[in-house]
């Protein structure tokens, strides 16, 4: 049977392994698929790299310490991590190389095998085999990207390769921790900044203060002088002629003291000059440490963005391939100016949105060649990408030039789910944003990839999870555009502080496109009913008051006013508008802090920074603030989309974090949440905050293996219900049994086909929530 045919597989392995006849694997061979997917290759190289130091380790401490057999046990969990997450990533030699070590270390478990000098000779060549392979594909993932330079010296190329090639691994704690320091310090300058200017403005009273000095001075002496005068005269007038009235002593020590005084007030003098020089020292040091700081942040911050251009592109060209293979539709994908960065944690979190939305624009939006070349279209279908900075932004457009939206579908499905009235009158802008209500869909038939509309509420909570916002603009038969706005993570920035509506804001320079100031007077023709547009070198801008978007305050005109008042130039996509200000405070270079959580929803505020004098300023996103505002009377007639979170929620419990990412993805990718785990004991403690549709759970993990849990689970009478899928390398027949018995309601080999994961979930869900979850 199976069972006796893979104990005589593992027999003749290790007999080979004994013999040394097992091939050895040369790390300059590795042989690696052209097509691999070089985002999971370097997942599995990041995590691998920890679990084969620690390998090393224990190896190097067995080896000292031979008689310790509880080295097996060690050994075995990141060697089992390791088969795992190579085989997921397609590395089939490196997962080889794992098998044959575990086989190694099994059959001294089992007792078929010694310990002595020949056992451990063999685990360190497999050390060795695994370290090497491992470092080959490194080698192969870093030279298909590097770009090759021309240097003068061979030498020099060498010592420049070396150099190139040298790289450490930083937690992105500890990286958000540096950034999060030199922000402070940047705000501990500012304040320094401040009390150097208050100290210039003291030695600026110090001087006037002096000078006061000098001038009383100079009247004491005139009138010393007088007194003297009058004295003498007062002398001769009564005949004592022969007495000097400047040889009292009283009038010589005063005149001394005088000049005294007036030595000292120069003496002052000299020391303000010094400590101006001295304050003009601290400035410049200021404004160099300013300026290091500024390096500092940005190197950090480039450690945390990555090019758009290598990151993401080249997924979406791979779904584009694959999925117009799937349906036999020829479409060409266009990008444009994918230059850019990103951060990484915001470029991963983007990826789900953009392919979900991709796949629906290749299966719904693009029409089949006949279709196309009947409606006099080319029949290579067009999907564009454009990527572009705007303000704090960055704004990615996704269009294809399909059939578009069927409004008149998306409005009927809208009325059977009482989303809208009979007697509303929306547009169609207004009724396209019906597919994003959770659960919306116009879809007539079940397909293995998602219509248009599924899973839509999942693409715009992800994007305003990152604080960002999702734009949709459809015409029949012409296509659509979706419009993505996230913000660009940067942590220090250049901001103009305003006064408007009683409050003070921060406001970028780089969202602002000009100031403009405009009297009083002018003023009064932009507001009231019968307002006069705007315009400004031939541009015409909405025009508004900044403190009105902020409070809902109005602007007052004051008659006795004649000081022109400042008016912010910003643009919003397409559209200008022109923000009015009570004044203009200051230029500052201002930390960005997030709000959190509470406040990640305020439209039109894009963080918070903290000045000088440790007072919280609100950052404002002057364009997000314009669109808030109009948006507010646009959807008034429509009934509240408030998400009921009806799509299915996955957990992944896995101690890989390969298998856990790129099981996730796959899961996401079908409009899933999906929570993660990295053992058993994790995935205990999570299940008490959420409670998944199903479970896709490991069997070998540290602290608590996938055996408790599933005894765990079925014992607890909440818990006793969800279904729960064993995925694990150990496919043999008993702990396929223990599994079921224990009330595992499926069994997956790894690796698996995504075909497959999704034809056992479909199996282990409820009819009900399966279709619910594909078909809408």
């Amino acid at each position: 049977n199976m069972l006796e045919a893979l104990l005589a597989n593992e027999k003749n392995l290790l007999s080979k392994i004994e013999q040394g006849e097992v091939d050895n694997k040369e790390a300059t061979s590795v042989d690696i698929d052209e097509d691999f997917n070089q985002e999971i290759v370097s997942i599995f190289l990041d995590e691998s790299e920890d679990l084969i130091e620690t390998l090393e380790v224990d190896v190097q401490q067995w080896l000292n310490n031979r008689s310790d057999i509880s080295y097996l046990k060690t050994l075995m969990r990141p060697l089992h991590t390791i088969k795992g997450g190579a085989r997921m990533a397609g590395l089939e030699q490196v997962g080889d190389i794992s098998h044959e070590f575990e086989t190694l270390l099994l059959s001294v478990s089992n007792g078929d095998n010694n310990t002595n000098a020949k056992f451990f000779k063999q685990v360190s060549q497999f050390v060795s085999q695994l370290t090497d392979s491992v470092s080959a594909v490194r080698g192969k993932l870093v030279a298909d990207v590097a770009v090759d330079k021309t240097l003068p010296s061979n030498d020099t190329v060498k010592s420049e390769e070396k150099r190139s090639d040298e790289m450490i691994r930083v937690p992105s704690l500890m990286l958000e921790k540096l950034v999060n320091l030199a922000g402070e310090t940047s705000i501990s300058r500012s304040l320094i900044e401040e009390q150097v200017n208050d100290f210039s403005q003291s030695t600026d009273e110090i001087d006037s203060t002096i000078q006061r000095l000098k001038e009383q001075l100079r009247r004491l002496e005139i009138e010393m002088e007088a007194q003297i005068e009058f004295r003498k005269e007062q002398v001769e007038s009564e005949g004592n002629e022969e007495f000097d009235p400047l040889e009292m002593d009283r009038y010589s020590q005063v005149q001394q003291l005088s000049k005294s005084l007036v030595e000292s007030a120069s003496d002052l003098k000299d020391l303000k000059s010094t400590l101006v020089e001295k304050t003009r020292d601290i400035e410049t040091s200021l404004v160099q440490q300013a300026r290091i700081n500024t390096q500092l942040q940005e190197g950090l911050m480039q450690t945390r963005t990555v090019p758009l251009a290598r990151h993401i592109v080249p997924r979406l060209r791979r779904i584009v391939r694959q999925v117009s293979g799937e349906l036999d539709k020829p479409i060409t994908f266009k990008v444009s100016n994918a230059g850019g960065e990103l951060d990484r944690s915001m470029l991963e979190r983007m990826v789900t949105p953009l392919e979900h939305v991709l796949r629906n624009a290749i299966d719904h939006g693009i029409e089949s060649s006949e279709e196309r070349l009947k409606l006099a279209k080319p029949e290579q279908g067009v999907i564009s990408l454009n990527i572009r900075r705007e303000g704090g932004d960055v704004v990615l457009e996704l269009s294809d030039d399909g059939r578009g939206l069927d409004v008149k579908a998306i409005r009927k499905k809208a009325l059977s789910r009482g989303l809208i009235d009979k007697d509303s009158e929306l547009s169609d802008e207004e009724v396209m944003r019906f597919i994003f209500a959770a659960g919306f869909s116009t879809a007539k038939s079940l397909t293995q990839l998602s219509g248009r509309g599924v899973g839509m509420d999942v693409v715009q909570s992800e994007i305003a999870d990152l604080g960002g916002s999702v734009e949709l603009h459809s015409k029949h038969n012409q296509g659509t555009m979706f419009t993505f706005r996230v913000p660009f993570t940067v942590s220090m920035n250049r901001a103009l502080l305003v006064s408007a509506g009683g409050e003070q804001l921060a406001v970028p320079i780089d969202s602002i496109e000009g100031i403009v100031r405009v009297s009083p007077f002018e003023l009064e023709q932009y507001y009231g009913e019968d307002a006069t547009e705007f315009f400004y070198a031939g541009q015409q801008y909405d025009f508004s008051y900044l403190g009105h978007l902020i409070n809902g305050s109005s602007y007052h005109s004051n008659p006795e006013m004649v000081t022109a008042l400042p008016v912010l130039l910003v643009r919003g996509g397409d559209k200008f508008y022109a923000l009015q200000v009570d004044r203009l405070i200051a230029s500052r270079e201002i930390v960005v802090k997030s709000l959190g959580a509470q406040f990640a929803n305020l439209e039109g505020i894009a963080g918070a920074t903290v000045l000088g004098d440790g007072s919280v300023v609100m950052i404002a996103d002057l364009a997000a603030l314009v669109r808030s505002e109009n948006s507010v009377a646009t959807h008034s007639n429509v009934v509240s989309l408030e998400k009921t979170r009806d799509h299915l929620v996955a957990m992944v419990v896995d101690d890989s974090v390969t298998v856990r990412k790129v099981t996730s993805r796959l899961l996401e990718r079908r409009g899933m949440d999906v929570v993660t785990a990295k053992d058993g004991l994790d995935a205990m403690l999570q299940l008490e905050d959420v409670k998944p549709d199903f479970i896709l759970l490991d069997i070998e993990m540290p602290r608590m293996d996938g055996f408790e849990v599933v005894t765990r689970i079925r014992n607890d009478a909440d818990l006793a219900n969800i279904p729960i899928i064993m995925i694990t390398s150990r496919t043999g027949d008993k702990h396929r049994e223990r599994a079921l018995n224990l009330g595992a309601n499926a069994f997956l080999g790894k690796p698996y086909q995504e075909e497959i994961l999704f034809e056992a979930i479909n199996n282990v869900l409820p009819a009900a929530e399966f279709e619910e979850q594909f078909g809408t």
